[in-house]
């Protein structure tokens, strides 16, 4: 199996961690007012859910991979949208009445675990992360791949924690992200439409040529 298969579902899993949507403010927020031990226990608890909308992802990706490139490539579009959907929405965000866009989080590890597992973005988010980036590996995918593939976005996941531990305590970085939390949020939005575009330009010439 080329190495550079297992590279990118780590990357793909540091990337789903990494680049900030739902789970990353709340993190940053609860970082910014609380400090890593409870930025730490948020992270154990979600954990739980990285694991499980990852493996389902993954099993999604091989499954259409094994059925042809046509659904994947379908895959990747559809994907591809939800990110650029997805950025667009928060390019556009707005603060609330009280002029936040979020709140403080209670229990760190419970909270951490319940968003993991209920957060109904995980799986599109996860889905469209590893699709982008396992595209250009499609021919490489098979069922006997899956649990190496897990493992090596697991050792992402853990690489992106412990980046994000180290950052929601830096007293400037917990500063800038109050000042600034409408941009980072905007920000956000661009880093999602730039996985879309990724996404997009390895399917979409897929499905040009069959037409």
């Amino acid at each position: 199996m080329d190495f550079s298969l297992y590279l990118a579902a780590a990357l793909a899993g540091a990337a789903y961690v990494l680049t900030p949507g739902p789970a990353f403010l709340a993190l940053l927020g609860i970082g910014a007012g609380q400090g890593r031990r409870a930025g730490l226990g948020f992270i154990a608890g979600h954990f739980a859910g990285d694991i499980v909308w990852s493996a389902l992802a993954l099993v999604a990706i091989i499954g259409s991979a094994s059925l042809g490139t046509l659904v994947f490539d379908l895959l990747g579009v559809v994907c591809g949208c939800y990110l650029v959907w997805l950025g667009t929405r928060a390019l556009r965000a707005r603060p609330g009445a009280d002029g936040r866009l979020s709140s403080d989080v209670r229990r760190p590890y419970l909270r951490g675990l319940a968003f993991g597992l209920t957060n109904p973005k995980g799986y599109p988010v996860a889905l469209a992360m590893f699709t982008a980036l396992l595209a250009a590996q499609a021919a490489h995918l098979s069922w006997a791949a899956l649990p190496p593939l897990l493992v090596a976005a697991c050792a992402g996941f853990l690489a992106a924690d412990v980046i994000l531990l180290w950052v929601i305590g830096v007293a400037p970085v917990r500063r800038l992200y109050h000042r600034h939390e409408l941009w980072v949020t905007r920000i956000s939005g661009a880093i999602f439409i730039g996985f879309g575009l990724q996404a997009l330009a390895h399917a979409g010439p897929g499905l040009l040529r069959r037409s």
